[in-house]
């Protein structure tokens, strides 16, 4: 299944004023790494994929359309989580995942 080309562009027009993006197609769909780390991801399920500071997760899970992620039937490490459309519905809910994944792609 290929990613949701919409998901993508909402993720690239969030990322506009960052420097140093790039689109990597992996995951079965289209990542985006900012300064050389994989912040997020349009995965091919439809879901928005973050990478976030692994100490957050159990926090991040009690959010509106958080899931824990796999990848082919496994858990992935801790400091994932998938967001399902219920969760990034709205501009506020989208851009705090986005912000959760740029202060983890910024931290030291």
């Amino acid at each position: 299944m290929a990613y949701d080309k919409a998901l993508a562009d909402r993720i690239r027009d969030a990322l506009a004023d960052e420097n140093d993006v790039t689109e990597v197609k992996m995951f079965g769909g289209l990542s985006f790494m900012v300064s050389e780390q994989l912040a997020v991801a349009a995965n091919s399920h439809g879901n928005l994929l973050i990478r976030c500071a692994p100490e957050h997760v159990d926090e991040l899970l009690l959010h509106k359309g958080a899931n824990w992620p796999d990848m082919r039937g496994k858990p992935m490490s801790k400091g994932w989580i998938e967001v399902d459309r219920t969760g990034t519905s709205s501009t506020v809910e989208f851009n705090a995942w986005i912000k959760e994944a740029l202060d983890f792609a910024h931290s030291p």
